[in-house]
């Protein structure tokens, strides 16, 4: 009898605690916002000053490799007495906090969820912008994941169905069911999606172990190589015409990881020849040492007289999902 009356008496208290902890557990709205968009929390006399030029030359700075200038977010300014309410709910945050010591914290879930809060601090303007100067990699990288992630959990509502990429290539993307496939052969895939004003591209790809090496001509070799890609697969609207890598504009390329494998990633600017069409591209080779192979997705975005910063930014987080078998 004892061990029963035990039994009850501990369930009744896990059942107590239980309760408890959901009635104490914050509820948070849904976080909102546009794609790319930045709420910088300060007040008006700061961001017209030092700071707000100091926070401008971070989240505003030009995108490398797209055609036209764009910024990196879009910052809308907030002073900190009207931020309250609906404006609290922006994915991505920038708060400037005076008179406290100087440094950095990326919070999350703070007023929504998802959400990332970054808050500066500093006694005075110099500490300030000292601190959004020194951390501008880690503000800017915080930001956009959120964003790549946002963009993701967005497609994810209504996913692609095709198991032909996995059977062919041995691999997984997640993108929208909105995308099609255009041309597929046994190891090449380009896969698009109609948008206003063109269309948004990816390809996949696969080339044996040895047709990139790690030297000091790997840009060249990745631009020769989808050239290559680009004229057997991507023609253009005429005669003689296919895509390939704008000359006049140099390249960027760095090493990064994906799906926990080493990656070069290339970004440029693409135009058709014999043809006036043109876009920028980010191009991803990753070293597949298990299968012998570099796995090459590309996105290039063909938007004639709009800004293609968000589709590339799409295009980016159907790329960072990829998973190799």
């Amino acid at each position: 009898m004892k061990h029963i009356l035990y039994s009850v008496l501990t369930l009744m208290l896990l059942m107590s605690c239980n309760s408890k902890k959901k009635t104490n557990e914050k509820f948070l709205p849904d976080a909102s916002g546009a794609i790319n968009s930045v709420s910088v929390v300060t007040e008006n006399e700061l961001w017209d000053g030092r700071i707000g030029d100091a926070i401008r030359a971070v989240l505003a700075k030009p995108i490398y490799g797209l055609p036209q200038d764009e910024p990196t977010f879009t910052i809308s300014q907030i002073p900190t007495s009207v931020f309250s309410g609906f404006v609290t709910k922006n994915r991505t945050v920038l708060k400037i906090e005076t008179n406290k010591e100087a440094g950095i914290e990326i919070l999350e879930d703070v007023y929504a969820t998802p959400q990332k809060v970054i808050v500066v601090t500093g006694k005075s303007r110099e500490a300030i912008v000292k601190v959004i100067k020194e951390n501008e990699s880690k503000i800017i990288e915080t930001f956009r994941n959120e964003e790549l992630a946002e963009r993701q959990r967005q497609m994810a509502k209504s996913p692609h169905t095709f198991t032909i990429i996995k059977e062919k290539l041995g691999l997984t993307l997640d993108f929208a069911s909105v995308y099609r496939i255009a041309k597929q052969t046994d190891d090449f895939f380009w896969i698009r999606k109609d948008i206003t004003t063109g269309t948004n591209n990816l390809m996949i790809y696969e080339l044996p172990f040895d047709a990139i090496k790690r030297n000091d001509s790997v840009v060249n070799q990745i631009i020769k190589i989808r050239d290559s890609i680009g004229k057997t697969y991507i023609e253009g609207p005429v005669e003689d015409s296919y895509m390939v890598t704008e000359n006049a504009y140099a390249p960027f390329i760095g090493e990064t990881i994906l799906d926990n494998k080493p990656t070069f990633e290339t970004k440029g600017i693409w135009d058709v020849k014999n043809a006036f069409m043109g876009g920028p591209f980010i191009n991803y080779a990753i070293e597949d040492k298990i299968n012998n192979r570099w796995v090459v997705i590309e996105g290039f975005a063909f938007a004639p007289s709009v800004e293609k910063r968000n589709y590339m930014l799409e295009l980016e987080s159907i790329i960072k999902s990829v998973k190799i078998k």
